[in-house]
């Protein structure tokens, strides 16, 4: 066969996806994160890229943090702006579902893709070094003699911590409507109010504050388990008496418009790369649990989880 007349097929084939991934062009894949730098979402999507680069899937990523609103204003983005491309991913989760709900913006995922989710996390309460408080219990002592007097600290309205403040309030006899919930745009920004001592408690998923725990400049006092988590001695919410658990997950979504053909190749991309020694790695650094859910199950998970978390959110006067 002729030199030009095998490049030909070979490209014909890789166009109609009949080649391997293995023989496939790697992708400029273009990453939405839809938060500042330092948090989850940040970590989680630039250790997928990493996975997708470390598997020869894609080329080159180029990440795009857009942080506010619960991940809203980085969702407006990408719905408006990558209409129809098969090489964008946005990183998302439970918190962009709370943030949906309390905050109502004229975008929704529904506009997106649903790809897979990824990982699943509890959060951890944690108080500054300095805090006059050693534990939960003294935490919820002051809530009930004055709950604008404890300043809860987390990412946006409606995130996993933020509920988790509203629940444990209604737990414990106080109106979920008075705690004092001071939300940030981002992972860093809330870790840096902790470490500064400018929240009383503050709160997100383990992995994020677990370097400040281990050197003592945090003082986790609680975790929203059902039981500990493995290798943390940390009592969960529950065990203290206070009954509430609410877990994390992450995922990714592509862009609207995309063709069912791209949608299943992007499925097939992302697998590909957490089943990477990459993205093997990133779940043992961050204590990730790994939670592979993929396609219409997914996309069946995401409106499942929405209605929950809507009662949830309701019944905690939160919405």
């Amino acid at each position: 066969m002729r030199r030009d007349t095998f490049l030909k097929s070979l490209a014909a084939l890789a166009a109609a996806g009949s080649l391997p991934l293995s023989a496939q062009a790697a992708v400029a894949v273009k990453m939405m994160l839809p938060a500042n730098p330092g948090g989850g979402w940040d970590t989680t999507g630039r250790a997928l890229g990493k996975a997708l680069q470390d598997a020869g899937l894609a080329s080159s990523v180029t990440y795009d943090n857009k942080g506010g609103a619960a991940g809203a204003i980085g969702l407006a983005q990408f719905v408006n702006g990558s209409k129809g491309d098969p090489n964008a991913l946005m990183v998302m989760g439970a918190v962009m579902l709370g943030g949906i709900i309390t905050g109502k913006p004229p975008v929704n995922l529904s506009q997106a893709t649903p790809i897979a989710r990824l990982t699943s996390e509890y959060n951890v309460f944690v108080l500054p070094a300095n805090s006059p408080f050693k534990s939960m219990a003294e935490v919820v002592a002051q809530l009930k003699k004055d709950p604008g007097s404890v300043k809860w600290g987390g990412g946006s309205r409606g995130s996993t911590e933020h509920i988790a403040a509203a629940m444990i309030a209604r737990e414990v006899g106080v109106d979920p409507a008075r705690i004092n919930y001071v939300a940030f745009r981002g992972g860093g920004e809330a870790t840096a109010a902790i470490l500064g001592g400018n929240v009383t408690v503050g709160g997100s998923g383990y992995s994020e504050f677990s370097e400040y725990i281990a050197a003592g400049k945090m003082k986790p006092i609680g975790v929203t388990s059902g039981q500990r988590l493995k290798g943390v001695n940390v009592p969960t919410l529950r065990e203290q008496g206070i009954n509430v658990e609410i877990g994390n997950w992450r995922g990714v979504y592509g862009a609207p418009g995309i063709t069912a053909e791209q949608r299943k190749a992007l499925v097939a991309m992302v697998e590909k790369a957490v089943k990477s020694k990459a993205w093997a790695e990133a779940l043992e650094k961050n204590g990730w649990t790994p939670a592979w859910l993929a396609g219409d199950d997914f996309a069946n998970f995401v409106d499942s989880e929405f209605a929950s978390l809507r009662a949830t959110m309701v019944k905690s006067g939160m919405v």
